[in-house]
């Protein structure tokens, strides 16, 4: 247990560790890329401005040296285009610029419509990302073409992943000193419930042997499980005394009980022979019910000594369930002049609780003729698809409210447009107890035509 309480500890750090982390990583990543398209939006800008002679007198030839420096320095592609034909480079620092590619082309087109560079989307140190800016040539408030930059950005990534590196680092760093924190307090915590572990054992040990139960005594750890302590040694003495009346209870029955029983059953035998003919078969008779006291003080001593337990689901046949409670329910629909259909295909075996699926369509078929009209149809639906057997009822009663829908299931609710009806409100939520015990599923419908159509999920067997 103390490995998984300390796993616990640790998954809750490792969540509020990644919690803050992941922010700080993308608020990192953002802030070096925004410095990045600032010092890219500066320099594009410049060229901006330089770019405004050279179109009025139409040489755009006289940035070329300026742009070529520009990438040998920097590794950043520069190129100059006219408002005119704007997929074609009136200069450019290389001539392998993808001014052709889409998106370069939207980002271009904004340019020349007169609107700024804007900030790019957030990318990855993982991405191979370019980032391209676009900004407009003005000359006298008038757009005359557009200059664009090219800019890698592996130095922005490569600083990027060194600070997630370092954050990494840092929270590796916190995780270890937790560790080293959590491990005592994990161990101060624990040590009552260890103590209750090996209570526990020596409990059953004690209370079989009829032996006092030792006391946890747990003086160490959380006020509340030391609390647990002692209410724990409180409740062992009262079941080392509930136990110890209850085998004296069941020795005294054993006794009381078996002793006269076998001594009627001594004397009616020794009446044998005895009697006159039209008394013997009361004779008989008395021996046979002194039989049947004996297997029943048998029965009800078993059961004092057993542990209930729940019954565990069984493998049902749907399609022959489905059929014996339609036939069942007929007499009671014709008196009510409605008709029972059954649609859909076999489905075959069901895993539900014994009886589940008799005791599911009675409390639904129950429901349909209570609300039914007369001369109408209830229809009683089986399918089968992706180990699911769904089972449903429809019938073409007023039906429920959307909002009712999911309140149909609880315990005692009706609605208040039903309360002339008998009914107790239990029908639908019995469905939904048998039902959960497999993992199934209740679903609520109002069909187009009117109605109401329960829909049933089980598991195939």
């Amino acid at each position: 247990m103390r490995s998984r309480l300390l796993g616990v500890v640790l998954a809750l750090i490792v969540l509020v560790l990644v919690g803050l982390g992941v922010p700080l990583g993308r608020g990192v990543a953002a802030a070096e890329q925004q410095e990045m398209f600032l010092d890219r939006l500066t320099d594009t800008s410049r060229f901006a401005s330089l770019a405004q002679r050279p179109l009025i007198d139409d040489k755009p030839d006289l940035l070329r040296p300026e742009l070529e420096r520009y990438d040998e320095l920097y590794d950043i592609g520069v190129a100059v285009v006219a408002r005119d034909a704007p997929t074609v480079a009136m200069v450019a620092s290389r001539n392998d610029l993808a001014l052709g590619d889409a998106g370069v082309q939207d980002l271009v087109s904004k340019a020349l419509a007169g609107r700024l560079p804007v900030a790019p989307p957030l990318f990855m140190p993982w991405s191979d990302a370019v980032v391209v800016l676009a900004e407009p040539v003005l000359v006298d408030g008038e757009v005359r073409g557009a200059v664009i930059t090219f800019s890698p950005t592996s130095k922005t990534r490569f600083e990027v992943l060194a600070w997630w590196g370092l954050l990494l680092a840092a929270s590796l760093l916190v995780l270890a000193l937790a560790v080293l924190l959590a491990l005592p307090v994990v161990r101060w915590t624990l040590r009552p419930v260890q103590a209750l572990d090996d209570a526990t054992g020596k409990l059953l040990a004690a209370v079989v042997s009829g032996r006092p139960v030792p006391p946890v005594g747990a003086e160490s750890g959380p006020p509340e499980l030391r609390q647990l302590s002692r209410s724990f040694d409180q409740m062992a003495a009262n079941v080392s005394d509930v136990l110890a009346a209850q085998r004296a209870f069941v020795a005294d029955a054993s006794h009381q009980l078996r002793n006269p029983l076998t001594a009627l059953k001594l004397r009616l035998s020794n009446l044998e022979g005895h009697v006159d003919a039209e008394a013997e078969v009361h004779q008989v008779e008395a021996l046979s019910e002194t039989d049947r006291l004996n297997r029943i003080l048998d029965e009800l001593l078993a059961m004092a000594r057993a542990e209930s337990s729940s019954v565990d689901p069984v493998p049902v046949d749907v399609d022959k369930s489905v059929a014996a409670r339609l036939s069942a329910w007929s007499a009671a629909a014709a008196a009510k002049e409605v008709h029972l259909v059954l649609d859909g295909e076999r489905v075959g075996m069901a895993l539900v609780p014994p009886r589940g699926v008799e005791t599911i369509l009675d409390a639904l078929l129950d429901n349909a003729l209570k609300f039914t009209a007369e001369g109408t149809l209830i229809v009683v639906d089986a399918r089968k698809s992706d180990g699911v057997i769904r089972l449903s009822v429809a019938d073409h009663g007023p039906g429920l409210q959307p909002d009712e829908l999911e309140r149909a299931t609880d315990r005692f609710w009706r609605s208040p447009a039903h309360q002339n009806v008998p009914g107790s409100g239990l029908g639908l939520s019995i469905v939904r107890l048998v039902v959960e015990r497999v993992d199934g599923n209740v679903r609520l419908e109002s069909p187009e035509d009117g109605g109401l159509k329960v829909v049933i999920e089980l598991p195939a067997a």
